[in-house]
């Protein structure tokens, strides 16, 4: 496994997105306890040391925040006996009322939500805390702001945005400083209209970690048959195209860490091995080329 920075920490090329882990597959289904946990002893064993979770993801079947926590329950479960091993980030700023996620930015909110996750995970500092999504009724420095509290009061060792604009990033970079580390913000090839914020982040020395790099659960397994380009080089390297995928978003830039969620071993496996794949400068264009005028 390579490596990557953020923030003051080294973590694996790629991480683990724990989403599907939580959520309903195609069939309809969660992945069962087991199932889940053997995905994450799969990344560990594989040097992944960065798994992204939220206290929103979960079922759909709970009233109101009722059913918040659920992914973290499960990665807490998962890392138990080898929590040394990774970075854990979490998200707050969203609630959850049957099959609505309603954002919540109020400071208020945000300091129950940590609470809540630093129990979940059974830590007394969350080690990368990412807020999930900008609130319209809540000025966003007000939210960067109680963000900042969470992490003066050593609740928080730093501080992620997520699903953020450049002028959001700008605006929390101000507020923030050096706490914040990272930008959580959705990049494929089916959606790459986040390359502002990508190459912003670049400029201001945060990491840049893609969320549904693969283009999301229900679309993951169709990737090569959406976008002929990134089958043809998988053919050409006897590969997955997610797996050329990967190693596309990977070549991005260096401060580029891709999340990459997974529900089997298998698929964390695959992803992984994307960090190997060597991509020449014409396959590159290739793949960059592929999304023009999409």
């Amino acid at each position: 496994m390579i490596t990557r920075r953020l923030g003051t920490r080294t973590v694996s090329a790629i991480g683990l997105g724990g989403m599907p882990l939580s959520r309903p597959g195609r069939d309809g289904s969660l992945p069962d306890r087991e199932r889940a946990i053997a995905t994450v002893h799969a990344a560990l064993d594989l040097g992944v040391t960065l798994i992204d979770t939220a206290d929103c993801y979960g079922p759909d079947d709970h009233p109101t925040d009722e059913g918040l926590g659920h992914n973290e329950e499960v990665i807490a479960e998962a890392l138990r006996g080898r929590s040394e091993e990774v970075l854990v980030a979490t998200k707050g700023g969203i609630r959850r009322d049957g099959a609505d996620w309603p954002v919540d930015g109020r400071p208020a909110w945000l300091r129950q939500a940590v609470e809540g996750s630093l129990r979940r995970l059974g830590v007394d500092a969350i080690d990368l805390y990412q807020h999930h999504r900008p609130d319209p009724a809540v000025p966003y420095a007000e939210t960067m702001g109680a963000m900042k509290e969470l992490y003066d009061a050593g609740l928080v060792r730093a501080v992620g945005i997520s699903n953020a604009d450049p002028g959001q990033i700008a605006e929390a970079h101000a507020v923030l400083g050096d706490a914040l580390v990272s930008v959580q913000n959705e990049f494929s090839p089916a959606f790459r209209t986040s390359l502002p914020e990508l190459e912003l982040c670049a400029r201001l020395g945060l990491a840049f970690l893609p969320w549904s790099p693969l283009g999301g659960m229900q679309d993951a397994a169709g990737l090569g048959s959406t976008h002929a380009a990134f089958e043809e080089v998988a053919r050409a390297h006897g590969v997955s195209p997610q797996q050329v995928c990967i190693a596309w978003i990977l070549a991005q830039g260096d401060h580029v860490v891709p999340i990459p969620g997974a529900s089997r071993p298998a698929s964390i496996q695959d992803s992984a091995g994307a960090v190997h794949l060597r991509l020449t400068p014409e396959e590159l264009a290739r793949l960059d080329a592929s999304g023009e005028g999409a």
